[in-house]
């Protein structure tokens, strides 16, 4: 079970199934931080606070506050995919191969269509 925090933009749907899956999901909405115009640096500063690892679509912004920040209880960037329940399988893949998200970037990407 993973600590995870979502951002504003990260699907609903997606933090619901992973929190059927185990994961203790908090999302922006419900800390009480969405439509405040919260930068980036504070979600991350937020998951740091509240021992989080942050989850997001957001990839370019993340990965540069990764270099930036590197210590955190971790980062995962995500490629948005429509099909939400294969996005919700692969980041539950993802982090159950991980002894500790502490400090690290995983990137999860969808897979190409042939």
């Amino acid at each position: 079970m993973v600590r995870l925090y979502c951002d504003e933009q990260f699907p609903r749907e997606v933090s619901e199934q992973l929190q059927t899956m185990g994961h203790d999901v908090l999302t922006i909405q419900a800390a009480g931080n969405a439509n405040l115009g919260t930068s980036d640096e504070a979600v991350l500063e937020f998951a740091v606070a509240n021992d989080r690892t942050v989850l997001t679509l957001n990839r370019y912004d993340f990965v540069r506050l990764h270099r930036l920040q590197p210590d955190h209880a971790g980062i995962i960037v995500c490629t948005n995919d429509s099909d939400r329940n294969r996005l919700a399988r692969r980041i539950h893949e993802a982090i159950c191969t991980e002894a500790s998200l502490s400090k690290k970037l995983i990137r999860v990407i969808r897979p190409s269509t042939s």
